[in-house]
């Protein structure tokens, strides 16, 4: 058994196919396949079934993956220890955002860590916040900018400001004279929401269950999977309205205007994520100190 044959098949649970698997890996598909092959002859187990179209991970082979990924996690901390030790100011340093947090925060920030640390290598990459939780615990991320709550053992979250959510509306929709859209307004409403996997959507759901009653807005179907920047160049072409967080809405374009929502209103908590056995604690300071001088309209600074 070979820590690259761990990392192959973490690969495989991860993309669900070999081909992308191997490219992944930067290796050839025989060659991903006969190594795969070579650990589940050794181990006397088959972790993968195969079909034509699909891979399923069986059930013995999800318990061998998932202590595959503690240990290319473990190797992956070592390594960040001799990082550290080398210098952790001058190491690569990868930090993820989601998507309705990414635009927003990270050209300021980037701006202010290049200001402040030049020879910091910086790496920036927007996802789920699944993804990236995964990314922080197999050490793919050193930090990860997400909203709370957010519950994963083994990580630590620093609260940066809190955000209330308001109304998009085309600047000639019939609320858009209104001081305030309430949650009749919206009920009455075709609302615009994210798709799936986004933590945004869950929040507004929360915050407004009538809007996830089967059927009420078929372009919800329509937006699946799409952006914030998507949900407004829809809400300016007349299609409907929608909610977003302040930070969106200050950078909302031509023909937008925002309300404020009916109380109580909804909000999030921005925070920075790391794993409590993160090495570099002068990268960690940095990265914190930098996300604590951003000023962002309308949100609140945590203490």
């Amino acid at each position: 058994m070979t820590l690259n044959e761990l990392r192959y098949i973490v690969a495989v649970a991860d993309h669900r196919h070999f081909r992308r698997a191997a490219q992944h890996c930067n290796i050839s598909q025989p060659t991903l396949s006969v190594a795969i092959k070579k650990l589940e002859d050794e181990l006397g187990v088959t972790l993968f079934e195969r079909r034509k179209n699909e891979i399923i991970i069986t059930p013995t082979g999800e318990r061998i993956i998932e202590v595959a990924r503690e240990i290319l996690s473990r190797i992956e901390q070592i390594r960040q220890i001799a990082k550290s030790d080398q210098d952790s100011l001058h190491s690569e340093l990868r930090v993820g955002a989601i998507y309705t947090i990414g635009p927003y925060l990270l050209p300021d920030f980037i701006s202010r860590l290049h200001e402040a640390h030049p020879y910091l290598p910086l790496l920036v990459e927007e996802d789920y916040t699944a993804n990236l939780a995964q990314k922080l615990n197999t050490g793919q991320l050193d930090m990860a900018i997400l909203a709370l709550p957010f519950s994963e053992q083994g990580i630590r979250t620093l609260p940066l400001y809190e955000e209330p959510f308001v109304a998009a509306l085309a600047k000639d929709h019939p609320l858009a004279g209104s001081e305030r859209i309430t949650k009749e307004d919206l009920a009455r409403e075709t609302v615009l929401i994210l798709g799936s996997g986004h933590c945004f959507r869950d929040q507004v759901l929360e915050a407004y269950p009538f809007l996830a009653e089967s059927g009420r807005h078929s372009m919800q179907r329509t937006l699946e999977g799409s952006s914030l920047e998507t949900l407004m160049y829809m809400v300016a072409a007349g299609v409907g309205i929608t909610i977003l967080p302040c930070t969106a809405a200050a950078k909302a374009m031509e023909g937008i205007v925002v309300r404020p929502l009916e109380g109580p209103v909804p909000k999030r908590t921005v925070a920075l994520a790391w794993r409590q056995s993160y090495p570099r604690m002068k990268a960690l300071e940095v990265v914190q100190a930098c996300l604590k001088e951003i000023e962002l309209p309308c949100t609140q600074p945590c203490d």
